[in-house]
């Protein structure tokens, strides 16, 4: 029997793969344009359409601490495909097995309608006699990423990354591969680009995503891991090929280790990735068509009310009801439609590690907490609360009513970080106790918003009915998925914010289930600039939840940077509004004013970036956002004396639009159009200064 090709053609995506007379199936091209590159003979072998490493199993190669080059991975043979169609689109599966040890595998390509992604994981059965371990499994495996054109991958080939921190969330960089240490020096090494998270904390150092451009062909590739938990990636290179493997948690990884019986299954992580002619712009264009796809339908995501929480700036966790009316009546004056009250409402005084009840404090509410929230109410806001629902405090009267099945545990003890226990999803109590504060809000104090907040990492996971700590934690991450789909079908109109500490969980588990997110807790207005201005490439403009704090000792500039920060994005309204000077809440008022009459294109949007990604260190820092002939074009001065800036919009050379300072109205700025050239000129008062521009074409 002779090779066969299996070629797919969906959506403006190629895929090329090639099952050999042997049934070796091998993955030879995923791209946004069909297969041109020559590859010989001698390489292909390294062109696998997975990895799967088993205990027990040997290891193939020169691979160091790579994940090529596996066995059973090596081993497994074509059993069949199929090809079809469902309610999302296309989709092909393709089946395998290892003669030895009976686990098969089946590798999913979900396409979807008119965007350039696939959706991919893979699902093992053990269909032996005998338990088997797994170590390592990918959720997408491709070999060839650099094979187009033929300059050296040293310098045709850049990756983007998103580092994330504490308050220093999206922090975009682009490198060349010999930058992060990986030289095209021989055809094979033990070097890999290794991007991991290990813990609850999906984005605690490095978003779950990156875009790889080859400056030759013009062409991208992209991928992000769809997980709230571990997960890893790489890059590494054989038969003369650079590699990406994505996966969910490994052992060598991430302290994951699974156990199958016969008969068992397991599903890996699952993980987008998709390919564009053109750089991280049509990447990221890609990625928010596709993100509005997976997420729940939702009528928060359309309506984009404006949300007023009393923290930032503002009271710090320490509500009470005398603090909190006068900012109530300001918050309802200058437009907002929900107002949260944040941490501190249920402990009367210091209340970090006695959290876990979840009853208002009586000293802070004379009248009790429901007196605030109808007061809320009647200025026409919806009222919600903060919660932290998968910890409790160390010092937690609820503790009294638990034992160590409720939580994470290692080594025989119970995991503790930051002076609170990690709650397990798995256990039908805690889901019990995590209901029944959901119910006791929603039903009896009539909270329509909950900023769902996650301030520690659980770490490596949990041993409990767990083959390792990883595997307690995958499983947890997963119970805790499901406990979200079932509040959402329980109270779909319920707005419940995705917070971790601000954006230490921007991944798209959570983000095709919440729909708004923490994108940080910058302190600082100046700083939160860049952080804004990035988010639109890790998450939907009408996702992105961004601070806006105007504060008291402030002056008008200040109030405008603060607001244009938010204005494009999610408006978090915070800080001292009521006692700002009048006319500083008059700019607040006009800026959410403008945004309402914007905020329905906002869902509809695409975002550029005129001077490219932002970052921490840029004097200038600017966002967009395109729908059909209208822009919207903010532009912010961090730093430096240069009286303008040139930001160019290429795709308006040659015509003439019509171009307006949308906000403010009433405070100096110029702009010039240069027609020829396609770029737009605007000059800002000195300082740190920020204005909104609006452009029609």
């Amino acid at each position: 029997m002779n090779s066969k090709m299996i070629e797919i053609i969906e959506n403006g995506l190629f895929l090329t793969i090639e099952v050999t007379e042997d049934q070796d199936v091998r993955l030879l091209h995923f791209g946004a344009a069909p297969l041109e590159a020559a590859i010989a003979d001698k390489n292909k072998q390294g062109f696998r359409l997975l990895e799967l490493q088993l205990s027990g199993e040997d290891r193939a190669e020169y691979h160091g601490r790579t994940h090529r080059a596996s066995y059973p991975g090596l081993r497994m043979v074509y059993v069949g495909h199929s090809d079809t169609v469902n309610a999302l689109g296309r989709k092909l599966e393709l089946s395998l097995a290892d003669p030895i040890t009976g686990i098969q595998a089946v590798q999913h390509f979900q396409f979807y309608k008119g965007v350039q992604i696939v959706r991919s994981w893979t699902v093992l059965k053990n269909a032996g006699e005998a338990e088997v371990a797994v170590e390592y499994i990918s959720s997408f495996a491709l070999t060839g990423v650099d094979k187009e054109g033929g300059g050296e991958r040293n310098d045709k080939i850049e990756v983007t990354l998103a580092h994330s921190g504490w308050q220093s969330e999206l922090q975009w960089r682009t490198y060349r591969l010999p930058e992060l240490g990986m030289y095209h020096l021989a055809d094979r090494g033990s070097k890999r680009i290794a991007a991991s998270n290990t813990g609850s904390w999906s984005a605690a150092e490095l978003l779950p995503m990156a875009v790889l451009h080859n400056k030759e062909s013009g062409t991208s590739l992209f991928w992000q891991i769809e997980h709230n938990g571990s997960w890893h990636w790489e890059l590494t290179d054989q038969y003369d090929q650079l590699t990406l493997l994505v996966s969910g948690p490994t052992e060598h990884d991430n302290h994951w280790w699974l156990k199958l019986a016969p008969g068992e299954e397991f599903t890996s992580v699952p993980a987008a990735v998709g390919a564009v002619q053109g750089g991280f712009q049509g990447a990221a264009e890609q990625l928010t068509v596709y993100r509005r796809m997976i997420r729940r339908p939702n009528e928060d995501n359309e309506l984009l009310r404006i949300i007023f929480n009393d923290y930032m700036n503002c009271l710090w966790g320490s509500p009470t009801t005398e603090k909190l009316l006068p900012l109530i009546d300001a918050a309802a004056e200058v437009g907002c439609e929900y107002f949260c009250i944040d941490a501190g409402w249920y402990a009367p005084g210091e209340w970090w590690d006695g959290v876990g009840q979840w009853e208002p404090s009586s000293d802070r509410f004379p009248e009790g907490i429901k007196y605030v929230l109808d007061y809320i109410r009647s200025k026409g806001m919806i009222p919600g609360l903060w919660l932290e629902l998968e910890v409790m405090g160390i010092n937690s009267p609820k503790l009294a009513e638990t034992d160590d099945s409720w939580f994470f545990m290692r080594h025989g003890k119970r995991v503790k970080d930051r002076s609170r226990y990690q709650l397990d999803y798995r256990n039908l109590k805690v889901i019990d106790h995590a209901n029944g504060v959901i119910a006791r809000l929603v039903e009896q104090y009539g909270v329509g918003y909950i900023k769902m907040d996650y301030n520690i990492n659980a770490g490596i996971g949990t041993e409990t009915d767990a083959d390792s700590f990883g595997d307690g934690l995958l499983q947890h991450n997963r119970a805790y998925l499901a406990w979200l789909d079932s509040i959402f079908v329980r109270y779909p109109k319920l707005v419940i914010e995705n917070c971790s500490s601000g954006g230490m969980r921007m991944d798209y588990a959570m983000l095709s289930r919440h729909s708004i997110q923490s994108t940080s807790d910058q302190e600082d207005y100046v700083q939160y600039a860049a952080i804004a201005a990035g988010s639109p490439a890790a998450l939907t403009p009408e996702q992105s939840a961004v601070w806006s704090y105007p504060l008291r000792e402030g002056d008008d500039e200040e109030v405008i940077f603060n607001m244009v920060n938010a204005l494009l994005l999610r408006v978090h309204q915070s800080g001292h509004l009521a006692e700002l000077e009048p006319h500083r809440r008059s700019l607040v008022k006009e800026a959410l004013d403008y945004y309402k009459t914007i905020r329905s294109d906002i869902p509809h949007a695409t975002p550029f970036w005129p001077l490219g990604l932002p970052d921490s260190e840029g004097e200038w820092v600017s966002l967009g956002l395109r729908r059909g002939e209208r822009r919207y074009v903010a532009v912010w001065r961090i730093d430096g004396e240069a009286a303008n800036v040139q930001l160019p919009i290429e795709e308006l050379k040659g015509l003439e639009p019509a171009i307006a300072c949308a906000y403010p109205q009433q405070h100096s700025s110029t702009w010039n159009w240069d027609k020829s050239a396609g770029v737009l000129t605007v000059a800002l008062p000195p300082g740190k200064t920020a204005r909104l521009f609006e452009i029609t074409s």
